[in-house]
């Protein structure tokens, strides 16, 4: 099967660092954009040294399928190459704090001089203006400012948990706003501005909070949410846990009693007995579930929420993801061999296309393809990847 390229052709000049800018460009560039990533010659992206090492997992994570050169921006020659670069580019993307791109000589201006069909995304922690705009942001500030974090933390014993999620959702949307504007360039023959930042994005996020207090006057706390979409979680008799997720459905409470037999005891329970009771009394039932949960092995009570059509998952380790049976059969990791850094194992696009998806290529190393710094086309220098395993699950993959 070829892989989904229907970005084949565009050409994507990414100045980014750590996540948003990264990640918007190598969604990308997995649907066949040719993205050259350009790093400073001082170690490049900082998410490199991450852990150890010019090759972390953090950086492995945000940068496949692109290619990499060095240029010194606050040098005269390195910013005419890079203005060389956007010249026949289609996109440019960066992240830097507002008014850097202008220190270096790059302004708004210079780039339509260059290209005046250039789609420019921009993006900000707080925006271009405003009382924040200057302040330094990472994804911890991100979900602070936005109220994500309010919404997760224990007020007993309060710490930071779990994956980045301002970061990624800025990326997202990014990639959502480029390609809109590349829409609106094919119809306008104009370039386009995008500007995105990470506290909107993050507020953007999580909207139904925002709609509870503006329309029912209603404050969301850690357990709002999941007292509303009944969510639970308890841990089994041997020590793995289950998740639940019943929803708005009646038949799903309902397919849970039979599950449990609790039909005659937490059925007529008269503090559980509608929708509502059930949400205003969300850890009570809790407390119930999890008094029931644990006299059964993860496996037993997975058996009979599949019985009774319950929407249910494991709680999953990272690794127990890799050798989901589910995940497996969509294919969703794949190995792949670096000429100079060996094994990488990356996470395929989740789009299909016409039945097609995403190929995975490895992150590149440093300056690895100072070649294409001119020439739109990606084929003309190949990231040095030797061989392709789909469909890896944490074993040797033998397969060609």
């Amino acid at each position: 099967m070829q892989s989904m390229r229907p970005l084949a052709g565009i050409k994507v000049v990414e100045i980014g660092t750590m996540v948003t800018a990264p990640l918007a460009a190598m969604l990308l560039a997995q649907m066949g954009a040719d993205v050259i990533k350009v790093e400073n010659p001082a170690g490049g992206d900082p998410f490199r040294r991450a852990t150890s090492g010019g090759y972390s997992p953090n950086f492995i994570a945000y940068n496949q399928n692109k290619r990499s050169i060095q240029l010194d921006l606050a040098s005269g020659s390195g910013r005419a190459e890079l203005l060389e670069l956007v010249a026949d580019a289609d996109i440019l993307i960066e992240n830097f704090r507002p008014g850097v791109m202008d220190r270096l000589g790059l302004t708004r201006e210079v780039l339509n001089a260059v290209n005046p069909a250039l789609v420019y995304c921009s993006i900000t922690g707080f925006g271009a203006d405003g009382p924040y705009a200057e302040r330094p942001a990472y994804d911890t500030v991100g979900i602070a400012l936005s109220g994500i974090l309010h919404m997760y933390l224990d007020r007993d014993q309060p710490d930071v948990r779990g994956p980045t999620l301002a970061d990624n959702v800025t990326g997202l949307y990014a990639v959502g706003g480029v390609l809109a504007a590349l829409h609106a360039r094919r119809r306008t023959g104009e370039g386009q501005r995008v500007e995105i930042n990470m506290l909107e994005s993050a507020i953007a996020f999580a909207p139904d909070a925002f709609a509870y207090l503006s329309q029912r006057g209603e404050a969301y706390g850690p357990h709002s949410r999941v007292a509303s979409s009944q969510s639970f979680v308890w841990k089994c008799a041997d020590g793995g846990m289950i998740a639940i997720h019943l929803s708005v459905p009646e038949k799903f409470w309902l397919g849970l009693l039979d599950a449990l037999g609790a039909r005659d005891s937490l059925g007529r329970d008269p503090r559980f007995l509608t929708a509502e009771l059930r949400i205003a009394n969300y850890q009570l039932l809790s407390a119930e579930l999890a008094a029931v949960g644990i006299t059964r092995s993860r496996d037993e009570w997975a058996a009979l929420l599949r019985a009774h059509d319950v929407p249910f998952a494991p709680v999953n380790s990272i690794g127990e993801v890799l050798d989901d049976p589910q995940v497996r059969h969509l294919g969703t990791f794949a190995e792949v061999d670096h000429v100079l850094a060996g094994k990488v194992v990356g996470i395929r696009n989740p789009l299909r296309i016409n039945g097609e998806r995403s190929s995975v290529q490895a992150p590149p190393t440093l300056g690895e393809h100072a070649g294409a710094r001119f020439g739109a086309d990606r084929d003309a220098v190949k990231p040095a990847t030797r061989t392709v395993r789909e469909g890896y699950c944490g074993q040797p993959d033998t397969k060609g």
